[in-house]
């Protein structure tokens, strides 16, 4: 038996980060997506979501912050608030779609 196919992304807020992160994730790239993805994780792969394991001990969300602070220290806070809030849209959208999009 073949596994079910990954969920539509299609039309769903947020969809371009979710592409990325797994994307960054598979070919073992540290991106801002990626770290958030791995947040989502447990959620993401519930949906249906096949999300590749990533090695590392620092906390998603800890990752995701050094990250953002990395790049600039005077808006890590708010995008970080702004990307979590972008990929719960995302998460509560898919698991709302239709059957024939998830």
């Amino acid at each position: 038996m073949s596994p079910a196919p990954e969920p539509s992304t299609e039309g769903l807020p947020g969809a371009e980060l979710v592409r990325a992160g797994i994307s960054d994730i598979a070919a073992g790239r540290e991106t801002p997506e990626a770290a958030l993805v791995r947040m989502a994780r447990p959620r993401l792969r519930a949906i249906g979501f096949e999300i590749p394991d990533a090695p590392g001990d620092e906390p998603a969300g800890h990752a995701l912050y050094g990250i953002l602070a990395a790049e600039d220290p005077a808006t890590a806070h708010s995008r970080y608030n702004a990307l979590v809030n972008r990929m719960v849209s995302f998460a509560r959208a898919a698991e709302h779609a239709p059957t024939g999009r998830r």
